[in-house]
């Protein structure tokens, strides 16, 4: 399945207007994209939950990131390190003026965790392209198999600094003090303990429930059928209608910090908030660890 990389002939679409979120830089359109597919200085890069979907089909120009072995140490359990993230982005043909877009299935679920992972390292020209896979191949926009290849870079990713990412004992410390917003994106039956795991799913832990004091938002919530990102207002009133204001501290976390990475992007790069954390460990840590309250 090859396609053109041109527009012609591409059925009508409504323009996206992204101008109402607070880093319009974060996020890219579908009709940006197209004017982009072969612009040298842009990197499409796609990362899904089901890792063969890639092959099936793919923006043009687009490589293929698996998230599962490329930007998860499995021995450590733990986010890539800073070497395996410099040899992934240099054999990406991605270097220090590359301009990453990021997308991928399920309304971008772990396209925004990689992106996470990015920013983690201080790298900013990274966006993601809105509605991702979902909304490219709703609306029959150009696909291809073919596997491009880009010359190898020799790109340093810088070490993280971290203020970006929450870890169990900031969270032990701060619980019941004002001035800190817990969310808990995952679904109602996981936050009531109804669930540990959304079926399939092969990592859970041993307990069920929620992190005290913890408020429910979950992901899905600020998407919109088509898989574009709800207006700013509307995630406004989702997050501040729970008690989630731009002057508080805002940890978000899930089942492995993947949806809580979409969660992450939601509140802090279309929102605006300045104090917001992805805690990456999420209920798989939390749930498991001994003599750690929870609530159901």
């Amino acid at each position: 399945m090859t396609a053109p990389t041109t527009q012609e002939n591409q059925p009508a679409r409504e323009s996206q207007d992204i101008s109402g979120y607070a880093n319009q830089e974060a996020l890219v359109t579908p009709e940006w994209a197209l004017q982009h597919l072969d612009d040298p200085n842009v990197r499409f890069v796609e990362v899904d939950v089901d890792t063969a979907a890639y092959e099936q089909g793919h923006i043009p120009g687009a490589i293929g990131w698996n998230w599962t072995s490329q930007l998860s140490d499995n021995v450590r359990r733990d986010i890539a390190s800073v070497q395996e993230l410099t040899e992934l982005l240099r054999d990406s043909g991605i270097g220090r003026d590359t301009h990453i877009v990021l997308y991928g299935d399920n309304n971008n679920w772990f396209a925004a965790w990689a992106y996470w992972q990015l920013k983690l390292h201080g790298i900013e020209k990274v966006s993601i392209l809105n509605g991702g896979r979902k909304y490219w191949l709703d609306n029959g926009l150009p696909l291809t198999t073919d596997v491009p290849s880009y010359e190898r870079t020799d790109f340093t990713v810088p070490a993280p600094t971290n203020d970006l990412r929450a870890f169990r004992d900031q969270i032990l410390t701060r619980l019941g003090q004002p001035g800190l917003a817990l969310v808990d994106v995952r679904s109602p039956a996981e936050f009531s303990g109804e669930v540990i795991a959304p079926p399939g799913m092969n990592e859970t832990a041993q307990r069920g429930g929620h992190i005290p004091g913890a408020v429910s938002v979950p992901w899905a919530q600020a998407v919109r059928e088509d898989g574009t990102f709800k207006s700013a207002d509307e995630l406004r009133q989702l997050y501040e209608g729970k008690g989630v204001t731009p002057d508080k501290e805002v940890i978000a976390y899930c089942r492995i910090g993947e949806r809580s990475s979409h969660s992450w992007f939601v509140l802090r790069e279309l929102l605006g908030y300045p104090r917001v954390r992805n805690y990456d460990g999420s209920w798989t840590e939390w749930g498991s660890m001994v003599n750690v309250p929870i609530e159901r």
